[in-house]
């Protein structure tokens, strides 16, 4: 319970669902949200294709990736990891052009732009014939597009969900990252199966998915409404209104839409008021010299370092290898494995967008997360170390074996994990917490970081693999990300504030408090404060009139006075 008994966590959430009418939850909604949802699978195409990809047998051929008397196990994995990782550098500079589309020409047709780049970086990939250069410079462009899709679709979607199912909204978009990883996987599994290994469309068949993709998107772009809060943004207030009626299916004076647009247009005027005459730079110093602002960024880069360097996203990438080193031999085989273990992380990560980040609430569904991939890479961590002739390929035990049958399970279950814990949070953390004016430069910064790192990790991870000549070895890169798992864990519990069931202008109250109190008290000590909305749906009969006049709800009686006299 918070502050006056009022409900945090499980509670607010059942009271804002409680509090939304049936009507906000329509087609039109579940339009918006399927269209900008579907851009994870842009990510999820990429780490599911390439993982396989630099597997198959027409690709190595044609690109040189093999052990040659002129390249050693070191400059094979550069090369691979300068293949892989191309796309993220790529998505570094997605994630800043994201955050100037987005600012300026609205969030439709910053996805409208994205979906044209991205499609021109996959067809110089695809056409690259064997050429090193080429191949890099497409997949660079790629990351272009790909890049922001992770700004502009979860801002857009927290941005036209409700309040109640918001979470649901933005781990969509998480959850079609799977969907992405689960087709490529399949797909390069299928293809290696039925063209042949000669053939450079045994991987460009599969890649095509790509341009698929963004095709739909795009088109789907063009039914889609704008965001109500962008349009408020930009002075376009009758235009956000209408946009929030249509979203809704509600009337313009219903209480939930009035709530709604006072809670918007007063945040609005609220920082208006705090950066004005900032000048261009006002928004760069507001997210860093603000306490609130500068605890919602740090907050937003340890979410996405923690998750990055706890491994699960380096076994998404590299999951044939990762197979191989358990013992699963053969590579149809490895593919079939890979190919599973793309089904497991999407059934989970649906799992939780439809049960657990909303109605459990972030933290605790974040925490079931974590435990269950921390006991996973401590298993294959303790059994590597255990039976290190695995690696080798060495005939071994029949404890051996099953001890081995049991890691490659755990390799499935941190899957689970991670797609129950950080893979939801890194998008769904930086779309709510950050106020409107500096939502995208927030949220760009937070993905910017993100893909900074995973070109790292991208990069690193077949250098620790290598057991000897400065690598960690296999076993010692599981302990490493055992280590960082177990960190994680703890920042979480100190430092992340429960946010299911909160208004976006509602966030502001709970980043006001001390630093030492907003992750551990802050739901509870906030709970129903700071916004109309919340107050409306925690049923706070006596706050709601003085919350509405804090609000400048008299500007909407001006409003009506004015007519009357008009009249």
């Amino acid at each position: 319970m918070g502050a006056g008994g009022q409900p945090v966590g499980p509670g607010m959430f059942k009271a804002a669902l409680a509090d939304t009418p049936h009507e906000a939850f329509n087609w039109r909604l579940v339009f918006s949200v399927v269209c900008f949802g579907l851009m994870g699978a842009a990510r999820g195409l990429d780490e599911g294709l390439i993982g396989t990809t630099v597997t198959q047998k027409s690709f190595i051929s044609e690109y040189g990736l093999s052990v040659t008397k002129t390249q050693n196990k070191t400059e094979l994995a550069s090369r691979i990891g300068n293949i892989t990782a191309m796309v993220q550098i790529g998505s570094v500079g997605g994630a800043l052009i994201a955050f100037i589309a987005c600012d300026k020409i609205g969030r439709i047709w910053a996805t409208r732009q994205l979906c044209v780049i991205w499609i021109i970086g996959v067809i110089i990939y695809i056409t690259s014939a064997g050429n090193y250069g080429q191949i890099l410079a497409g997949r660079f462009i790629m990351g272009l597009g790909i890049g922001q899709t992770t700004v502009v679709a979860p801002a857009y979607l927290a941005e036209a969900a409700p309040r109640s199912i918001r979470g649901l909204c933005i781990c969509l978009f998480s959850g079609s990252v799977y969907l992405g990883i689960m087709l490529g996987y399949f797909a390069n599994w299928g293809t290696s199966l039925h063209i042949s290994n000669k053939s450079a469309d045994q991987w460009i068949d599969a890649t095509v998915m790509h341009i698929i993709f963004a095709g739909i998107i795009l088109i789907m772009s063009i039914f889609a409404l704008e965001s109500p809060r962008w349009l408020a943004k930009v002075g376009r207030n009758e235009q956000a209104e209408k946009n929030m009626c249509k979203l809704r299916q509600l009337p313009p004076d219903h209480p939930y839409v009035r709530a709604e647009m006072i809670d918007i247009h007063d945040q609005l005027e609220r920082e208006r008021e705090a950066t004005l005459g900032s000048g261009f730079l006002g928004p760069l110093k507001e997210l860093f010299m603000l306490p609130a602002n500068r605890y919602r960024i740090v907050l937003g880069l340890m979410c996405q370092l923690l998750g990055q360097w706890s491994g699960a996203n380096s076994i998404t990438i590299y999951a044939p290898q990762f197979f191989s080193i358990l013992g699963t031999t053969g590579s149809s085989e490895k593919l079939f494995a890979t190919a599973i273990f793309g089904v497991v992380k999407f059934v989970s990560a649906l799992i939780c967008a439809f049960f657990l980040v909303d109605f459990l609430g972030r933290k605790r569904s974040l925490s079931i997360g974590i435990i269950i991939q921390f006991i996973s890479v401590l298993y294959i961590a303790i059994y590597l170390t255990a039976v290190p002739t695995i690696t080798s390929g060495q005939v071994q035990s029949a404890a051996a074996r099953h001890a081995g049958t049991g890691a490659i399970v755990f390799i499935y279950f941190s899957g689970v994990g991670w797609a129950l814990g950080w893979n939801s949070i890194q998008y769904l953390i930086g779309a709510e917490i950050f106020p409107l004016r500096v939502r995208s430069l927030g949220t760009s910064m937070i993905m910017c970081f993100h893909f900074v790192n995973q070109y790292g990790n991208s990069k690193a991870v077949p250098l620790m693999l290598i057991d000897g000549s400065g690598g960690l070895s296999p076993k010692g890169t599981f302990w490493f990300f055992s280590a960082v798992t177990l960190l994680g864990l703890a920042y979480v519990w100190f430092f992340l504030p429960e946010t299911a069931g909160r208004s976006l202008e509602g966030m502001d109250a709970l980043f006001s408090l001390p630093w030492t109190v907003i992750g551990r008290k802050g739901a509870a000590l906030t709970a129903g404060q700071g916004s109309v909305a919340e107050a409306m749906a925690m049923g706070d009969s006596e706050k709601v009139p003085e919350i509405e006049r804090e609000e400048r709800v008299e500007n909407v009686e001006n409003a009506g006075t004015l007519e009357e006299k008009r009249t």
